[in-house]
């Protein structure tokens, strides 16, 4: 897997933000937040910002999998909808320190058990972004249900 960023330099050389293309040929655009202090680099809002997009990846890789087991199972599912919630540490570097994710599942006749068993399987097992935040942050997680 491999990725590069670019550093999009406006004229006049003062903005933050940056562009990613995947090793898939997708782009991804980063920014940064306005200076909070005349003087310090800051960003003009144009897109998430680099730690959103690691958050946003995690939550990804969770519904990835989580749709692929619910599958497996032979579940009849329709719908999945994450919702992350995160802290940082104050101090550098500014980790995430607890990350709870709320699944929203919906489908036909799905199996509370088997849903909630996917949830554990993703978190525990396959995956790669909570295996690697889980070294700092607390992981929690919660489930809904949903019949459509």
């Amino acid at each position: 897997m491999e990725c590069t960023v670019q550093w999009m330099q406006p004229a006049g050389g003062q903005g933050m933000t940056f562009v990613a293309v995947t090793g898939s040929g997708h782009v991804l655009a980063m920014d940064g937040a306005p200076a909070a202090r005349p003087g310090e680099p800051g960003g003009n809002n144009l897109a998430p910002r680099p730690m959103e997009t690691v958050l946003a990846g995690t939550g990804g890789c969770t519904a990835y999998d989580l749709v692929y087991i619910l599958h497996k199972s032979r579940q009849d599912v329709r719908g999945c909808h994450v919702r992350l919630q995160a802290e940082r540490a104050t101090t550098e570097p500014k980790v995430f320190t607890s990350i709870h994710m709320h699944f929203v599942v919906s489908g036909r006749a799905l199996d509370r058990a088997k849903v909630e068993h996917a949830v554990e399987l993703t978190r525990e097992k396959y995956c790669s972004a909570i295996a690697m935040l889980g070294a700092t942050a607390t992981i929690t997680t919660d489930v809904e249900v949903l019949e459509v």
